[in-house]
């Protein structure tokens, strides 16, 4: 039932396609009635909740589709394919967008795992991905339904959004996404600071040898605890960040030239190659073939954001 008032919630607030703030920081509602083909997108730290239609992201080749049965969780900058592609009129996509705060997340993580005992580091092994799904539970339905319930009252957002967020971020670092997301954000979180060091330094010519100082790891350790976590090895993430941060760009506008430097690529005949090879279309083929034709400047803008963050 209180997932079905979550619904209710969000189709009350948004009647046409594009993303609703809620007042709360961070937390916005979608929907979207228009089938979006995958494209080349990065996704944040965030969660995506979907409470009607389906979502779908490919990472290094495997495709992840989920509805309202799973909520994806991101704990770490991942590059992805990301698409809408069964939205329509009849079957609107629709869902709750929560970007995680790292400061806050990690401060939960660390709490959650004082709270248990002494802080430790985890034991060796499998690092959970930094893409999960996970299943609904009742405090995650009960914590996201209180939180969107705040409504339209500005003093109710001001002074209660920030506290029922963060028994959302809780709700999330105790459920099925939870191994996952303490991780990422608690002890032992190595992997998501070299790729947060990645995303800040894009444009620089960053080697495996600097993520892996950066961690204090030897570059061997480094890259099979990194494979665990993001199913890719550091040269093919650093590769795919670039390259679809650069397709990012360019669905924006951006000049293809400029694209491919803000991304690190210090030469433009190498950026086309590895993006053709990839994506299997020139920049320039690729940015008049993705982004949907006849559609309002406010609606382009909106697929664009659509395509980077859901």
């Amino acid at each position: 039932m209180n997932k079905q008032q979550i619904k209710q919630l969000i189709e009350n607030k948004v009647s046409e396609d594009g993303l609703v703030a809620t007042g709360v920081k961070g937390v916005q509602l979608f929907r979207v009635t228009e089938p979006l083909r995958c494209a080349p997108a990065v996704y944040e730290p965030c969660v995506v909740v979907i409470v009607n239609g389906a979502k779908e992201a490919i990472l290094d080749g495997n495709t992840y589709i989920f509805d309202s049965r799973q909520y994806m969780c991101c704990t770490m900058s991942m590059p992805v394919e990301s698409g809408t592609p069964t939205a329509s009129p009849d079957n609107p996509l629709l869902g709750v967008y929560i970007s995680l705060d790292t400061r806050v997340m990690t401060e939960l993580a660390i709490e959650i795992e004082s709270a248990s005992g002494a802080i430790r580091k985890p034991k060796s092994g499998p690092l959970p991905q930094g893409f999960a799904l996970a299943c609904w539970d009742d405090t995650f339905t009960e914590s996201l339904l209180r939180l969107l319930q705040l409504g339209d009252s500005p003093v109710d957002t001001a002074i209660l959004g920030n506290g029922r967020l963060r028994e959302v971020y809780y709700a999330i670092l105790k459920g099925d996404a939870g191994k996952s997301a303490r991780r990422a954000f608690g002890v032992g979180n190595e992997i998501a600071r070299a790729i947060e060091y990645l995303s800040s330094h894009l444009d620089e010519a960053v080697t495996i040898e600097d993520m892996a100082a950066q961690v204090g790891m030897s570059r061997a350790v480094f890259h099979r605890k990194f494979k665990q976590a993001t199913t890719m090895s550091p040269i093919q993430f650093v590769k795919s960040m670039r390259l679809n941060s650069a397709a990012v760009k360019i669905a924006r506008g951006m000049n293809v030239n400029e694209a491919a430097m803000e991304v690190g690529y210090t030469s433009s005949s190498q950026f086309s190659r590895e993006f053709k090879r990839m994506y299997g279309q020139s920049p320039r083929q690729w940015s008049n073939s993705k982004l949907p034709q006849g559609l309002p400047e406010q609606m382009s803008q909106f697929f664009d954001q659509f395509k980077q963050n859901i």
